[in-house]
């Protein structure tokens, strides 16, 4: 007989509280404040090694950093890192690398070609319904695997020059548009009322039935999530959240109730992973993260493989590896918990869903399956299918 799953204990969600940035005596008010962690973002070699021993590939890259992508990491998240090991996964997403500089054949700058599918500066309509609005460049810290850093940080080799007004206008024309996602750039940084006006704007049009925002700013910067903000998205339900979580240390006990507040205020959320090399292209690492995701009331939603994104060869794992992560979670574990292989089809396909092969064999009489004992099953097609 299995063993049943147990719920995870209250130290798995720890805390980072002000004591823990660098034995400074950082006042309470400051810590919990927004503006404070953003000033206090580290974004220099002489911050990092203030703090950290760098390795010299990381030494390196952040030499290169300002030619790409920033550097920029929230004091909450620096907490996170292990100041010994270059090869922790939580620096791994946020300290460049100089493996950044390797060129690649095979990796673009625009890996899910958004720039093809821009009607108007900042809007990318790619699906038939829904359409992608990058609202800002700017995010609280900067992913090494970026999607957009080409544009993202103020350092890419492009600019985002958002049209708002032109989307707006785009998007009251465009009756097919049912779906907007927020993202950028990271929504959330903007100010209460700069959200509000976005959103106020774009739910008076008749057409559009939800919003999404997709936003890391749970993650890197949890004290945005003030119940003045989460008052604010209440109002223009239905309004869904994606965030994005790669490593269960990412979700602390203020992460935790960050995500409540979202949660209490009627907001669903789901998140997003990128499966990455050293990161959590590991099956216990991710059913870890997953079920304190479900814990935090967030629902695994995709997991990705990691884009072709320029500089990123040192942080994609195999697509098999992911197969069998999701291979080690489906059955084994409940099924809100498994979320959904998913590779953005390079050049602009688009998602398309991975999964491992159930399927064994399927003809007009029947479908054989297995499951996930390795068990073989037959489904038989009903008779009236078969006389088609």
């Amino acid at each position: 007989m299995r063993t049943p799953p147990t719920l995870l204990p209250e130290k798995e969600f720890r805390s980072h509280a002000p004591g823990f940035w660098a034995g400074r005596n950082v006042p309470a008010e400051d810590w919990n404040s927004p503006a404070w962690q953003l000033r206090n973002r580290v974004t220099t070699l002489a911050g990092l090694e203030e703090h950290l021993v760098l390795a010299e590939e990381e030494r390196a890259g952040v030499l290169l950093s300002g030619r790409k992508l920033a550097m920029a990491i929230t004091p909450h998240y620096f907490n996170l890192i292990d100041p010994l090991d270059p090869e922790d996964p939580i620096r791994r997403q946020v300290i460049p690398r100089i493996e950044e500089t390797w060129e690649d054949p095979d990796e673009m700058s625009d890996p899910c070609g958004e720039d093809s599918h821009m009607p108007v500066p900042g809007l990318v309509h790619r699906y038939p319904d829904r359409v992608l609005f990058l609202v800002t460049d700017r995010c609280a810290a900067y992913c090494r695997y970026c999607t957009r850093s080409r544009v993202v940080s103020g350092v890419g080799e492009q600019e985002l020059h958002t049209d708002h007004e032109a989307a707006f206008r785009y998007l009251e024309k465009h009756t097919e548009v049912r779906d907007v996602l927020l993202s950028g750039g990271d929504p959330l940084l903007f100010s209460d009322a700069k959200l509000e006006a976005i959103l106020s704007r774009l739910r008076a049009i008749p057409h559009i039935e939800f919003l999404r925002i997709g936003s890391r700013v749970p993650i890197f910067l949890p004290q945005r999530i003030t119940p003045e903000l989460c008052r604010m998205l209440q109002r223009h339900h239905p309004l869904w959240l994606s965030i994005h979580t790669n490593h269960p240390r990412e979700l602390t006990t203020e992460v935790r109730a960050a995500l409540g507040r979202l949660a209490d205020h009627g907001v669903p959320l789901g998140n997003q992973s990128v499966l990455l090399r050293g990161v959590n292209d590991d099956a216990e690492v991710m059913k870890s993260l997953v079920h304190k995701l479900l814990m935090c009331r967030v629902r695994p939603y995709y997991l990705y493989q990691c884009d072709l994104i320029q500089g990123s060869s040192h942080l994609r794992a195999s697509v098999q590896a992911g197969v069998e992560i999701i291979e080690q979670l489906r059955g084994h574990t409940t099924g809100y918990a498994v979320p959904q292989l998913v590779i953005d089809a390079p050049g602009g396909g688009g998602k398309v869903p991975v999964n491992p092969d159930y399927v064994l064999l399927r003809d007009e009489q029947r479908t054989l399956i297995r499951n996930f004992e390795g068990r073989t099953f037959e489904y038989p097609e009903p008779a009236m299918a078969r006389l088609r």
